[in-house]
């Protein structure tokens, strides 16, 4: 677990694709470190359903529907953020998809768009509407979720490894566009993390982790641990960069525990 010590109170976060998985942990462990969450996911009902579990945990957060394949939806899902909270502080690009599955050659020309325009263009069109009150606090924490499909090429994942390639030189372009203002941003490697993502390539039955079970990923605890230390001051040694939760220094320097659970 992450060091005890690691509050973010005062801060203000949106987490994209929040409405289950990986974001709707992430958005819990924000919210259990003191930051105010804006729960955001295409669905308002799933949203709603973790927002309320916040609160009744004493945590601060609001439902808001965000589609990041969207512009528009992205500017209104801010200014509602604004509304409730005052401007993010934190943002977690965490939405994605993994569809199509399969030869990129035989892979249907719209279905490969919009895994673009959600992993890729969605993070970038969401950068770009939280940066300019970043820019104006001269603070702010950025958290793309990578993956390890940014660095390798995977038979069967062609759109998904192209996106997260490109998500993770994003991440270094906006960080080398905006440290000297104060404003970190981190590409984050998740591991391999029992979610409805890994549910479809278990059902496709294609890539190196369509045999695990359930019962051999990890539990999105531990990620959602290591993004809270991302968003304090002492993750810095790691911003402009993709950081791995499997990397022994980074794990240390987290506080979680030396083997990945």
């Amino acid at each position: 677990m992450a060091h005890g010590l690691m509050r973010l109170d005062g801060e203000i976060a949106i987490v994209t694709g929040a409405g289950r998985g990986l974001g709707a942990e992430i958005a819990r462990a924000l919210a259990g470190a003191g930051a105010a969450v804006a729960v955001t996911a295409r669905q308002l009902g799933s949203a709603m359903a973790i927002a309320d579990q916040i609160k009744s945990a004493s945590g601060k957060a609001a439902a808001v529907s965000c589609d990041v394949a969207n512009a528009g939806s992205i500017a209104a899902a801010v200014a509602a953020t604004k509304d409730e909270f005052g401007a993010p502080t934190i943002l977690v690009n965490n939405a994605g998809v993994i569809q199509p599955l399969g030869p990129l050659h035989a892979a249907d020309d719209e279905a490969i768009a919009a895994n673009i325009e959600i992993n890729l263009l969605g993070p970038a069109m969401m950068a770009q509407a939280v940066l300019p009150a970043m820019e104006a606090a001269g603070r702010g924490t950025i958290v793309n979720i990578s993956s390890g499909a940014a660095q390798k090429a995977i038979p069967g994942w062609g759109a998904y490894c192209v996106a997260k390639a490109g998500l993770a030189m994003l991440g270094r372009v906006l960080a080398a566009e905006h440290e000297a203002n104060g404003i970190r941003v981190f590409g984050f490697a998740p591991g391999i993390v029992d979610t409805g993502m890994q549910a479809d390539i278990r059902a496709a039955g294609i890539g190196p982790t369509a045999t695990l079970t359930p019962d051999d990923l990890a539990h999105p605890r531990e990620p959602a641990a290591a993004v809270v230390f991302l968003c304090t001051q002492g993750s810095t040694p790691f911003a402009g960069d993709e950081v791995d939760v499997r990397d022994p220094a980074f794990r240390a320097a987290a506080g979680l525990a030396a083997t990945p659970a």
